[in-house]
């Protein structure tokens, strides 16, 4: 069983940071859509919500490039997972709340038609990404990267 941690390590990291760049990348070509998103939720001084908007998508798309190259995987899988929880927070928080707004995930955001919100989903998608960003933090060995943790087979993780 042991020999296959390294192999799911990869797909690990590559959902994750697959899903992180997709994300990213859809957002940056529309930071003015990504600012409209993240005050969507009503959470944050509207300032703060634009800055937010703004960086998220570089942040994404950072941590997205390390995980899918595999440098510096605790890291990168620790600031996944705390963007996967901080979303969690939010659909959650607009779930509660009787938002009805599109999360913004992958681009657009902003408020959509009563009862057209459908957040379980999102909620869903977000804890399993959770639940890979935990993994890849508590084993980052995984097949070709470039962390020191990197198994080929020949080091003691394969």
């Amino acid at each position: 069983m042991k020999k296959y941690l390294p192999w799911v390590g990869l797909l690990a990291r590559l959902i994750l940071g697959g899903v992180l760049l997709a994300a990213g990348l859809l957002k940056y070509q529309h930071l003015d859509k990504s600012q409209m998103a993240v005050r969507a939720y009503e959470m944050l001084p509207i300032a703060l919500a634009n800055f937010l908007g703004i960086i998220l998508p570089f942040v994404e798309i950072a941590v997205g490039i390390l995980l899918i190259i595999g440098a510096a995987i605790r890291i990168s899988a620790l600031v996944g997972g705390v963007l996967m929880f901080a979303f969690m927070i939010g659909i959650s928080q607009a779930w509660a709340r009787g938002l009805s707004i599109d999360c913004g995930c992958f681009g657009g955001g902003g408020q959509v038609e009563p009862g057209t919100a459908n957040y379980l989903p999102e909620l869903l998608r977000d804890g399993g990404l959770g639940l890979l960003a935990i993994y890849l933090f508590r084993y980052p060995q995984s097949k070709f990267g470039l962390d020191r943790h990197t198994s080929d087979g020949d080091q003691n993780n394969g």
